[in-house]
């Protein structure tokens, strides 16, 4: 078991766990969002501002969830933020019993025709929500960081991502099954629910704290003086020291950073053009059905976990983390021109080097992001990262559909475009 700079062993099996069900939770409602959106009088532009707005509001919350882990501690930054994730669910169930009459009709050349009904609004908090306090994966991150050693590091990061491989292999599949029942689209999300409060409890009962510095949460006190506004205020700030070192300014100054956060985003960029312009790519140009475009994301998240296991285990011993980045980010590149320019029968192949160049680069990426600032910086360092991809993501969503149904398959050269120009940073990352 990997250790820090503890005397005692730290288990993995808990913040793997967490990585886990926080993803099955996610992708169990894939399936069936996009009918409940059209459903509640949405179209196409709404489902996409529906799927910008969980990393538009990451965007904003995960770097200050992340120095808030820096100052207070992991472990209880990953209980708010799993919190805020059981409640979104909460919301997210209100909206399906809300009545759904019409509270604005928009006509538009641009944007579609659609309706403003109680239920969108209601989708859209709990989406909002989710995305607030949805800092959970760069904590997790921090967290890894700071149980892992320099040999472990590597087949750590790599442990993570196939955890959440496995949540995203497990969730449509499940939602299929649960949505099929009586209880249609209510029962995924009572499920959604019962997931995150397993979450809830692996952090509270069996995730110790990696922290040995972290700081209690300041005390709340209610006095009839407070309430009235006649007490003078407690003060509690962040060490000047510690404060200066976690602010935007000073983490840009680390080495390497921005060039990081470059690659960050336009990562996150390409992949969201990819998962926006694909189903559409399957159901007019390939004329897939719902089960054969699952299959396929299952088939890409299952070879991804055989790449992210043994095989990466076995090139680790012989690559570097910058070395597996840059291999792996070719044949990314690769991938997508095979999918703009090949037909129905290269699809697969395509797949077979999307899941090895994304099973390569990645987790090796993410080991590399993890040696850049100390301990006290771990989380302010994941966080600003985690809001690079997230802008990234906005972007990719709302832009990957109208891309589409523009230039049809040449929207995956424009990816390949994108990539290519990162790989081309990935050249200066250090040795």
């Amino acid at each position: 078991m990997p250790t820090s700079n503890r005397s005692t062993p730290i288990s993995l099996l808990p913040v793997l766990s967490v990585n886990f069900i926080g993803m099955l939770g996610y992708s169990i409602i894939m399936p069936f969002l996009v009918f409940l959106v059209n459903r509640f009088g949405g179209n196409e532009f709404i489902y996409g501002l529906l799927g910008a707005t969980y990393p538009a509001f990451q965007f904003f919350g995960a770097p200050l969830l992340g120095r808030w882990s820096d100052r207070f501690g992991r472990r209880k930054i990953l209980l708010l933020s799993q919190l805020g994730t059981f409640l979104a669910w909460v919301v997210f169930l209100i909206a399906l019993y809300l009545p759904t009459d019409s509270l604005l009709r928009v006509d538009s050349t641009t944007l579609g025709s659609f309706a403003i009904t109680l239920p969108l609004i209601f989708l859209l908090l709990a989406r909002a929500l989710d995305g607030l306090t949805g800092g959970n994966i760069s904590v997790a991150n921090a967290y890894l960081s700071d149980i892992s050693t320099e040999e472990t590091r590597k087949s750590n990061f790599a442990k993570m991502t196939i955890s959440s491989n496995l949540g995203f292999v497990i969730g449509p599949a499940l939602a299929g099954l649960l949505g099929a029942t009586v209880l249609q689209e209510t029962l995924p999300v009572l499920t959604a629910m019962l997931i995150s409060t397993v979450a809830l409890y692996l952090i509270w009962s069996h995730l110790p704290e990696s922290k040995k510095d972290a700081q209690p949460l300041p005390a709340l006190k209610l006095s009839i003086k407070k309430f009235f506004h006649q007490e003078h205020k407690e003060c509690y700030e962040l060490n000047s020291e510690t404060k200066a070192k976690n602010s935007f300014k000073e983490l840009l100054r680390l080495p390497s950073i921005p060039l990081i956060l470059g690659i960050y985003f336009l990562t996150f960029l390409g992949f969201s053009l990819f998962y926006a312009a694909f189903p559409m790519h399957a159901l007019h140009f390939l004329e897939w059905d719902s089960l054969s475009l699952g299959i396929f994301f299952s088939f890409l998240s299952g070879l991804m976990i055989v790449v992210e296991g043994p095989l990466l285990s076995l090139l680790s011993k012989r690559l570097s983390e910058s070395q597996l980045i840059i291999v792996g980010g070719a044949i990314l590149v690769g991938n997508f021109v095979v999918i703009g320019l090949g037909g129905k029968e290269l699809v697969y192949m395509a797949g077979v080097l999307f899941a090895l160049g994304n099973g390569l680069m990645w987790p090796s990426f993410l080991s590399l992001l993890s040696k850049t600032g100390g301990a006290a910086q771990q989380g302010a360092v994941q966080g600003i990262a985690n809001s690079s991809g997230s802008l990234a993501s906005i972007v990719g969503l709302v832009i990957g559909g109208y891309l589409y149904g523009t230039f049809g398959p040449a929207t995956f050269l424009v990816t390949a475009v994108i990539l290519a120009i990162n790989w081309v940073l990935c050249l200066r990352l250090p040795r």
